[in-house]
């Protein structure tokens, strides 16, 4: 039941519409201080408002890692360049998948022109699916029977 739920949600209805953008030629540094006061773990990477790349926790992680200085690194040398995308109408359940295939825990959502309209994270898809499977269960009795046949 909860995958039909999940199929059914389109990303419009679950995605961030606040979302931390980066250019490309900024430091990882400025990008980190945006990610961080936004409480985001990933930035959209636009070059003339189209978006261009990603920069996750995960690329910043790899950054430090390899021992470059947050100051002069710069976006598009630690980005993800050309992220799959998907639009607000695109279901749930679809950038799930895409999600898992790509190994990834963030989608950017475009318009029509590839211009950013919102970000769309797994624990969004995650909590929205058990929210509803939730009040599906409580509207069909399903939890109340469930939760009386453990006290028995």
């Amino acid at each position: 039941m909860s995958a039909e739920l999940l199929a059914s949600i389109p990303v419009g209805f679950v995605m961030e519409t606040d979302y931390v953008t980066a250019e490309p030629w900024e430091t990882l540094g400025e990008t980190a201080e945006k990610m961080t006061r936004s409480d985001y773990g990933s930035a959209l990477v636009v070059d003339a408002g189209r978006i261009v790349g990603i920069l996750t926790s995960r690329d910043l992680v790899r950054a430090i890692a390899g021992r470059t200085h947050s100051s002069e690194a710069r976006v598009r040398d630690w980005m993800t360049s050309n992220p799959r995308v998907v639009r607000p109408d695109t279901l749930a359940g679809e950038a799930a998948l895409i999600m898992v295939e790509q190994d990834c825990h963030h989608l950017p959502v475009v318009d029509e022109n590839c211009r950013p309209v919102g970000l769309i994270g797994m624990r969004a898809v995650v909590s929205e699916t058990f929210e509803r499977f939730s009040e599906a269960t409580t509207v069909l009795g399903i939890k109340e029977r469930t939760d009386s046949a453990r006290t028995e």
